[in-house]
C-alpha cells in the first residue's frame, strides 16, 4: 500500500464571529441557558470552560459569563451552555466542539443525578466506560440520561468523592465543579497539564477559564505581573502557577484546588498524582532485571492500549507526522489498528537542514498513510503573527508556535482529531542535552568551587567580541559558529552553578536572572521546585521536563494553536500509565551509544524499517534568523523601536538595541532571544494598551 502524497499551500483564514447570546431578563434564582445544535452524546471532548463565583447574590452572572464564553468560542464552535445560581453567586459557562454521538444528554454545565453538583469541564475522559461498569458493579450507577462521560464523570463523584475519582481518570482534563450543598468550587486539572485552567480573584470574586483572554474580557486588563514576565524571558514562557497578570494564575498539573470564598485562592493546591509515586520503585527493580525484549514487549502494549483508547472517534481523525520516533510510533500503531488508510499531515521548509518533510512521506508511504504535506515560508510566516497575540494570549515565544499553528489549520480542512507524538523526548530520554549536561556537571563538580569561580572569572572578563577575534585567529572557519565569544561566557555562567539543577535550568533558559532584562525586578536565583537532587541526573533533567517544559510550553503551544482552528489533538505517549512505565525504565533501555529512546526504537523498529528512522532529527524548528533578516525585518525593526520601549518602560531598551544589531548585521544569530522580545511586544500591543487597571484581590 502506498500512500497519497498531497501539497498545500499555507492561507490565512478567519470565520466571522456568530452572535452567541441575546439579552435575556435576569429572572431565577437558578437557570440555565442552552446554546444552538445538538450536544455530544458518549464525550463532550474539546472545548473552553469558564465562571465566576462571589459567593453572594449577583444579578450579571449570566452576562459575565456570557461575555467570557464567547471568548472561546474558537475552543467550541459547536454549542455552549450556561449555568447559574443568582443567590450564591456562581455562573459556570462552556463552549463545545463536538466529535462522538450527538445527542442532547451531554449537554453541559451537566448537573448530578441528585442536582447536589454542577459540572463544566474540557477534556477527554479515555476510561469512562470503564468507570460506568464500575459504577454497575458496586450499585451506584444512576438511572443513565445519556452515554456522555460528563455524566459517567458526575456520577463517579458521588460515589467516590472528588479526590478518589481524580486518581481514577484517566485522560487530559480542565474540571470545574460547584457543589451546591457546601457551596464550594472545585478545580482540577489532569496529570501532565494538557489542558490549561487559569484562576483569580479580581474585585473580590474568582474568576476561572480556560483561556486569560476570557477572564479579561469581563475584567479589562489588569496589571502586568514583572516576576512573570522576567521569567517569560528566561524560558519563552509563564512557568505555572504564574501569569502574566497579578492575581492570576495557573492551576498546576496533577493538582485541584477547593474553594469556599475568595480568600481561599492562595491556599496550597492539592495534589492527586505525582511521578514515581505509589508502585515506583517495585516497577523499577523489577524492570531491572527484564530483557530488552520483554521490556520492548511490556512497552509496546502500553503504547498500543493508549493509541487505540484515544482513536475512539465518529468524525475524521488523523494525525501528525514528522517522520521521527515519536510520531512514527503513534502512527505506526494507529495504521495497525485502522481498516483504512490513516490520514497523516506533516510540515515542510525550503531550508533542507530544517526539511523533515522528505522522511516524513517515507515513513507514510512505507505504513499505507493517506499523507498531505504543507511547505512554509518567511511570507507564511509574516501573514501569520499578526494572528500570534490572539492564539497566544499570554506571552508565548516558542518558535515552533508557527509551524504548530499552521499544520493544526491545515489538518483541520481534512479531521477533526489529530493524534500527535508530544512527549516522547521527555519520556524515553531523547533530549541529547540530558546526557550532555551531565556530562558537563561531571567533569566540573569534581574541581574546586573556587578554582571554577577563577576559570569563569577568565572565561567572562573578555568581551564576545575579543573572545571572536581569538576565536577567529586559532580556529578553523568551519567552528567559529559553534565556539564564540557569547557561548564563551555562557559557558563560565554554566561552571560556577552549584547544583546540576541549576546548571540544567541555566541550560533551559534565554536570558538570565543576572541579565536585568525586565527593569524593576531584583535578580534571584531560579525557582528549583521541580528539581530533586535525590534522584539520578537523566531522571531528575526528565522529571523536570515533565513539571515545567511540558505542561508550561509544548502542551500550551500544541493546544493553542490547534484549539485556533477548532481541532482537537491527543497525545497518547502522555497517558498516564506509560509516563509511569517510562520513568521506572533503565538506562540502558534510554540511551546507548548517543542515541536516546532505545525502547521506543525497538517498538518502531517492529513496523518501520531502521533506515527511515535512524538519522540526526532537526526538531520542529523554523530558519527563524534568516527570516528576521529578511521577509520580517521590517516588522521587527518597528516592534523593536527605542523609543517604543523606553516609553512601555518594562524591557531595557538598549540591550535589545544591541542584541538587533548583532543579529542583523549576521555577526551573532540572536533570534531565540529577540523572539522573546517581539512576541511580548506583539502580545502587549494587542493585549495590555491602553491600560484599564483593576484592582486585584
Amino acid at each position: 500500500m502506498t500512500a497519497t502524497a498531497k501539497t498545500e499551500t499555507a492561507k490565512t483564514e478567519t470565520a466571522p464571529w456568530p452572535v452567541l447570546l441575546s439579552k435575556l431578563a435576569f429572572a431565577t434564582r437558578d437557570f440555565a441557558v442552552d446554546g444552538p445544535g445538538l450536544s455530544t452524546g458518549k464525550s463532550n471532548l474539546m472545548c473552553g470552560i469558564a465562571g465566576v463565583v462571589s459567593w453572594e447574590a449577583a444579578s450579571t452572572l449570566q452576562t459575565d459569563v456570557a461575555q467570557m464564553i464567547r471568548q472561546l468560542q474558537h475552543r467550541g464552535p459547536d454549542d455552549f451552555g450556561i449555568w447559574c445560581d443568582a443567590e450564591a453567586g456562581v455562573g459556570l459557562g462552556q463552549r463545545r466542539l463536538s466529535i462522538i454521538d450527538l445527542s442532547k444528554h451531554g449537554h453541559q454545565p451537566m448537573r448530578s443525578a441528585s442536582g447536589r453538583w454542577v459540572l463544566s469541564y474540557n477534556g477527554e475522559i479515555y476510561n469512562f466506560e470503564q468507570l460506568r461498569r464500575e459504577l454497575h458493579a458496586i450499585n451506584k450507577a444512576p438511572a443513565w440520561r445519556g452515554h456522555s462521560d460528563t455524566e459517567v464523570l458526575l456520577a463517579c463523584v458521588e460515589a467516590w468523592g472528588v479526590e478518589a475519582t481524580l486518581k481514577k481518570l484517566v485522560g487530559m482534563f480542565a474540571i470545574s465543579l460547584w457543589d451546591r450543598e457546601n457551596r464550594t468550587l472545585t478545580l482540577a486539572r489532569d496529570r501532565i497539564g494538557e489542558k490549561p485552567l487559569y484562576y483569580g480573584v479580581v474585585n473580590g470574586r474568582v474568576y476561572f477559564a480556560s483561556e486569560l483572554k476570557a477572564i479579561t474580557a469581563t475584567t479589562g486588563p489588569l496589571e502586568i505581573d514583572r516576576e512573570a514576565l522576567n521569567e517569560f524571558f528566561c524560558f519563552s514562557y509563564v512557568p505555572a502557577p504564574k501569569s502574566i497578570w497579578r492575581g492570576i494564575r495557573k492551576l498546576p498539573p496533577a493538582h485541584y484546588q477547593v474553594l469556599h470564598s475568595p480568600r481561599c485562592v492562595d491556599k496550597p493546591t492539592i495534589p492527586f498524582w505525582e511521578m514515581g509515586g505509589e508502585g515506583h520503585a517495585a516497577l523499577r527493580e523489577e524492570l531491572a532485571g527484564a530483557s530488552s525484549l520483554v521490556i520492548t514487549d511490556r512497552v509496546e502494549a502500553a503504547l498500543r492500549e493508549a493509541v487505540g483508547i484515544q482513536m475512539v472517534s465518529d468524525v475524521p481523525l488523523g494525525a501528525f507526522l514528522s517522520g521521527g520516533v515519536d510520531s512514527s510510533t503513534v502512527v505506526a500503531l494507529m495504521q495497525r489498528q485502522s481498516s483504512r488508510p490513516v490520514r497523516t499531515f506533516t510540515i515542510g521548509f525550503d531550508d533542507p537542514d530544517l526539511n523533515e518533510a522528505p522522511y516524513a512521506a517515507e515513513v507514510a508511504r512505507h505504513l499505507g498513510t493517506d499523507h498531505t504535506e504543507l511547505y512554509v515560508t518567511g511570507q507564511d510566516a509574516e501573514r501569520l503573527i499578526p494572528e500570534m497575540p490572539r492564539v497566544y494570549d499570554e506571552p508565548f515565544a516558542d518558535s515552533s508556535q508557527i509551524p504548530t499553528t499552521l499544520v493544526s489549520r491545515l489538518t483541520r480542512k481534512h479531521v477533526t482529531v489529530s493524534l500527535s507524538g508530544d512527549g516522547g523526548d521527555e519520556l524515553f530520554a531523547g533530549y541529547p542535552r540530558y546526557f550532555l549536561t551531565r556530562s558537563l556537571w561531571n567533569k566540573t563538580n569534581f574541581v574546586p568551587y573556587g578554582l571554577r569561580r577563577m576559570a569563569s572569572v577568565l572565561l567572562s572578563t573578555p568581551s564576545p567580541a575579543a573572545w571572536d577575534f581569538v576565536t577567529t585567529a586559532l580556529l578553523p572557519k568551519s567552528r567559529q559558529q559553534s565556539i564564540n565569544g557569547r557561548r564563551i561566557h555562557r559557558l563560565g555562567k554554566m561552571i560556577v552553578t552549584k547544583s546540576l539543577g541549576e546548571m540544567y535550568v541555566r541550560l533551559m533558559s534565554r536570558w538570565q536572572p543576572e541579565d536585568g532584562f525586565v527593569t524593576g525586578v531584583a535578580p534571584r536565583p531560579y525557582d528549583l521546585r521541580h528539581w530533586d537532587d535525590r534522584l539520578e541526573p537523566v531522571e531528575a533533567m526528565r522529571r523536570w521536563d515533565l513539571a515545567q517544559f511540558l505542561p508550561d510550553d509544548l502542551m500550551v503551544k500544541v493546544d493553542r494553536a490547534a484549539m485556533s482552528s477548532s481541532l482537537e489533538t491527543r497525545a497518547p505517549l502522555l497517558d498516564h500509565r506509560l509516563v509511569e512505565l517510562a520513568l521506572a525504565l533503565p538506562e540502558r533501555e534510554l540511551y546507548q551509544g548517543g542515541t536516546g529512546k532505545i525502547a521506543l526504537r525497538n517498538v518502531l523498529y517492529r513496523y518501520v524499517p531502521r533506515e527511515l528512522i535512524d538519522r540526526p532529527k532537526a526538531g520542529f524548528a523554523v530558519p527563524l534568523g534568516a527570516w528576521l533578516r529578511r521577509p520580517l525585518r521590517e516588522w521587527a525593526q518597528t516592534m523593536l523601536d527605542p523609543a517604543k520601549l523606553r516609553a512601555d518602560g518594562l524591557i531595557d531598551a538598549a540591550k535589545v538595541a544591541s542584541l538587533w544589531e548583532d543579529h542583523i548585521s549576521g555577526k551573532y544569530d540572536h533570534s531565540s532571544y529577540l523572539w522573546n522580545v517581539l512576541m511580548f511586544q506583539a502580545w502587549y500591543a494587542e493585549h495590555a494598551g491602553p491600560r484599564r487597571n483593576r484592582s486585584v484581590g
